[in-house]
């Protein structure tokens, strides 16, 4: 086989400036095919034939009948198939690829196919529960049967594009009984299973590597395998390598994104106040297909009760099974939908019940040592009391929530406050995940690091290689972190889930103790480590009982905003964020995360509408799916705080998600206070406002 490594630019990790990035779409491979996708026009229907158009030469028509192994996407559930095989489920599902030399001429070749359906009635709404959990904290039926007062409230969110900078993108290639993927991605060794079950091989038989990703936020977690398992299979049957990229267009229309959900609540209200029980129900909308859906409401359902001890807990939950596009991976990963609804419930049980809610809020706060939602415990130090003082004094919280509540004032105030899991959640780090990475010292005394984590614009390689060097006590420049290949690196699990500083920087540091004990000047050594998991985990999957993390990082937010009386239009005039992460490995890489992230919060609770109608996206390009650009952004006060995690490397926890999880409730609280009306869906637009202003 030749070396296809030579045409894939490193990561310059060493410490050099290349001074440009070659992205999927750049590169380009000798007898490259382009590949472009023939799509469902129906939201489900079953195909009762397919007209071809007479190919040219050197063109192929790629589906279902060239798949050699399993026609399904290797996720978690066999429910996706990598071509359409006789019906389809919803608008976009891929029927099949043409390829050829030209990308105009395969253009015509897909506009010309003749596809006669037989369309069927889809589901749109929540009717069709696929996936079902539920789990109780102590006993809430028997309050509720006692309580005297029941407050009540339902909360809904809707789609959330990720607006990657870099469109999803593949390139396929087939030599010497050996399918290579090279692609935009997170997670290489999900798309090598994946493509090595579609092609019914071995392990041996595939390799993955990472190109520069620009940009991810979950939706290059899973999808990247639908695409690689194309292209693969294309590959083969050709001969020839195959380029599948998408248009912008066609990646926002057919492309993963976050979940609608809608989230129901019961409290039973006690006599002193206080939320003795909660019910909670979950409704989330898995599209098409059912992918990750269940482990994304699982997160949702564990984080409830948010940041609160509420002794007595009854959450049940459903994925409903929709005919449109399907729902996957996105930073936050159910928390966001969750956070919004319990922040927002919280503050309106307070008001319900004539209390101020911050004290309501501060009285359920939870402590160490305190039981988890699942009946877990949080062993390590809440500092949460000393960053929601901090919060209120950088932001001039409390005068301003008192000024602004006054009728008339357009100004508002909101804080949010949020705790996010670190890792997998129970046993996903021990049981699934297995995490391997190693280190090799070459005999010029350079490092490297062997992990499968991906660079997609979060600064791992940074984080990463100053764990190492810092543990062997040896320049950063020394230690090299190339994009991964699966033939050179182990398996050390995704790029997801905020552990990949925890889980696999804590890997790196255990494996740089080691190398340095054995540390020789001039010879070559290799050393590993496999992820353990701390004794005192226990986790019931199936009741969804114990500990759902080893750690949690921690986050207060405060936005503040005017609404215009005329046009309804939210303007941010102030944003503040208080984080525990642990320890920053590079404060300078955190802030960047927190701003970005937060930033992302904030507009999934204002601005990002996209509709769905009869299983159609209607927002299906930038101009129309409005993101925060650098000019809606504004400066903001962030403080990381102190609190080591003491099994992270130099203490440090999760950090990628956290941020996010936290803006839109934080803005939703704002603009409730700025216009007096009651929010329980987002985004709230100025559209959303002016209904709550002249019909609320």
């Amino acid at each position: 086989m030749s070396d296809i490594s030579k045409s894939i630019p490193k990561s310059d990790s060493a410490g050099k400036i290349a001074g440009e990035t070659i992205y999927i779409g750049d590169m380009v491979l000798d007898d490259m095919l382009h590949a472009m996708t023939l799509r469902s026009v129906h939201a489900k229907a079953r195909i009762k034939s397919i007209r071809l158009p007479e190919m040219p030469e050197g063109y192929f028509i790629v589906d279902h009948r060239d798949i050699p192994g399993d026609n399904c996407v290797n996720i978690i559930f066999d429910d996706m198939p990598v071509f359409a095989d006789g019906k389809v489920n919803y608008i976009g599902e891929p029927i099949l690829l043409a390829a050829g030399p030209k990308r105009k001429k395969v253009k015509e070749i897909i506009d010309s196919i003749e596809v006669e359906y037989e369309p069927s009635e889809p589901v749109f709404g929540y009717s069709k529960s696929v996936v079902h959990h539920e789990f109780e904290k102590g006993d809430a039926a028997s309050v509720f049967c006692k309580a005297e007062r029941i407050i009540k409230g339902s909360y809904s969110t809707g789609y959330q594009e990720h607006i990657y900078m870099e469109p999803q993108g593949v390139i396929g290639l087939y030599e010497d009984n050996k399918t290579t993927v090279i692609g935009s991605m997170q997670c290489p060794y999900y798309i090598k299973n994946a493509v090595v079950r579609t092609l019914g091989t071995g392990q041996e038989n595939v390799r993955v590597i990472q190109a520069a990703t620009g940009g991810a936020f979950g939706g290059k977690e899973e999808f990247p395998s639908l695409m690689g398992c194309q292209a693969a299979v294309a590959a083969n049957k050709t001969g020839k390598p195959i380029k599948l990229i998408y248009e912008r267009t066609e990646d926002i229309e057919t492309t993963t994104k976050r979940h609608p959900s809608r989230i129901d609540f019961e409290a039973a209200a006690g006599e002193d106040g206080s939320i003795e029980a909660l019910r909670v129900r979950v409704f989330l909308d898995s599209g098409a297909y059912i992918g990750l859906s269940g482990v994304v409401l699982q997160r949702a359902m564990i984080a409830a009760s948010g940041v609160y001890t509420i002794s007595n807990l009854s959450v049940s939950g459903d994925v409903y099974e929709t005919n449109t596009v399907p729902n996957g991976a996105f930073r936050g990963f159910g928390a966001p939908q969750m956070f919004f609804a319990i922040e927002m419930f919280i503050h309106h049980f307070a008001i319900e019940t004539g209390q101020d809610p911050l004290a309501l809020r501060k009285r359920h706060l939870a402590s160490m040592g305190d039981p988890t939602s699942t009946g877990g415990t949080f062993r390590d130090p809440i500092i949460m009391g000393d960053m929601i003082q901090k919060a209120i004094d950088m932001s001039g919280y409390d005068e301003k929530i008192a000024e602004y509540s006054k009728p008339g004032d357009h100004r508002g105030i909101g804080m949010s406050w949020v705790l996010h899991g670190c890792g997998f959640t129970g046993s996903g780090e021990q049981k699934h995940i297995k995490a391997v990475v190693r280190l090799r010292k070459e005999k010029d005394d350079m490092v490297t690091i062997l992990a499968a984590n991906t660079e997609m614009g979060q600064g791992a390689m940074t984080t990463l290689r100053k764990i190492a060097a810092g543990v062997l006590g040896i320049p950063i420049e020394k230690v090299i972190y190339n994009n991964p290949d699966t033939d050179l690196v182990p398996d050390s699990g995704p790029t997801v889930a905020s552990r990949t500083v925890m889980i696999v920087g804590g890997l790196i540091a255990r494996a740089a103790r080691q190398l340095k004990e054995k540390w020789v000047p001039g010879k070559e050594i290799l050393v590993e480590e496999r992820y353990r998991q701390p004794d005192y985990i226990e986790w019931d999957e199936d009741k969804l009982r114990g500990d759902a993390y080893p750690a949690y990082s921690w986050g207060v937010n405060v936005v503040e905003v005017e609404v215009s009386p005329v046009t309804y239009e939210v303007d941010l005039k102030g944003i503040w964020a208080v984080y525990d992460i642990g320890k920053a490995i590079d404060e300078r890489i955190i802030i960047g995360q927190a701003e970005g992230g937060l930033s992302q919060g904030i507009s999934y609770g204002m601005t990002e509408v996209m509709e769905c109608r009869e299983g159609r996206i209607q927002q299906r390009n930038m101009t129309d799916y409005i993101i925060p650009t650098a000019g809606d952004c504004i400066p903001m006060e962030i403080v990381i705080m102190d609190n080591p995690y003491p099994l992270g490397p130099y203490g440090a926890k999760g950090a990628g998600e956290l941020p996010l999880v936290g803006g839109a409730p934080a803005v939703a609280l704002a603009i409730e206070n700025a216009i007096g009306k009651r929010i329980d869906r987002i985004p709230a637009t100025p559209e959303y406002i002016m209904e709550l202003m002249e019909n609320g």
